[in-house]
């Protein structure tokens, strides 16, 4: 196993304090090589996955968040549910204001989609 398979193979999301808890601003982190094979075809699904979240507590450490986002290369897993995983597993991490994971994937078979989750957390404190 090579060292950058290793790295994917144990990475967890790693999250850091807020530095600015005083105040609202918002976080924006761009994927653009997301990939993982469709469930049903088994041919490779690529897109961009957007993040934007507005931080509480916490914020992500993007290392660890690329190498999170690599460990979808070789499952096989549909659209909807990759971009509602990375969702999961990011507000439950971070605990955030607000969150929201886009899924922008690629044309295949003359069929474009966009997977768009979020929410906003009320209770502030």
């Amino acid at each position: 196993m090579r060292y950058g398979e290793e790295a994917i193979k144990k990475t967890k999301i790693e999250v850091w304090d807020n530095p600015s808890l005083d105040r609202d601003y918002t976080i924006e982190i761009s994927y653009p090589e997301f990939t993982c094979i469709c469930p049903r075809s088994g041919y490779p699904d690529f897109a961009t996955i957007k993040l934007s979240y507005t931080p509480d507590k916490k914020v992500v450490e993007l290392k660890s968040l690329k190498l999170y986002l690599n460990s979808f290369r070789s499952r096989h897993i549909s659209h909807e549910a990759a971009t509602n995983e990375i969702f999961d597993s990011l507000k439950k991490k971070l605990k955030p204001r607000i969150l929201e994971v886009i899924g922008d994937f690629n044309v295949r078979g003359n069929v474009k989609t966009v997977i768009r989750v979020s929410s906003r957390n009320e209770k502030r404190g």
